[in-house]
């Protein structure tokens, strides 16, 4: 018991530090709506139809409070489809192929996306 509690800890110190050498928090899960791109928790990300500009977020404030950004860690960096963009309170969020990423704060456990089609339909799943 107490070696599997100890392979289990050096594990986790592993997954962190390769988790900061990432470029990116993202993977991949598969949900209802098919494979979508998670957060390292296994939440789904979406996009929101309102972020036109690349590289600027709209989603701010009372929004942001719903939709959180996916942030980036210190010392991440972006490369290919990723990019980062410097939202208006000068936090840093990841971008895949141009559009913000969000959770939803109303996802319970991973594979939920009840977020999809929010408000008119201009929130979607992030597909990969």
């Amino acid at each position: 018991m107490l070696r599997n509690l100890i392979l289990a800890a050096a594990l986790s110190v592993g997954v962190a530090a390769c988790a900061t050498a990432m470029t990116t928090p993202v993977k991949t899960g598969e949900t209802a709506l098919g494979t979508v791109l998670v957060d390292g928790k296994g939440m789904t990300l979406y996009t929101f139809d309102k972020d036109t500009m690349p590289g600027k977020s709209v989603c701010n404030g009372p929004c942001a409070q719903n939709w959180p950004p996916l942030p980036v860690s210190a010392g991440a960096e972006a490369s290919g489809d990723w990019s980062v963009v410097s939202r208006d309170d000068g936090s840093k969020q990841w971008a895949y192929k141009g559009k913000p990423l969000y959770t939803w704060v109303k996802d319970q456990k991973p594979g939920d996306t009840t977020g999809n089609g929010f408000l008119n339909n201009a929130w979607h799943v992030a597909k990969p």
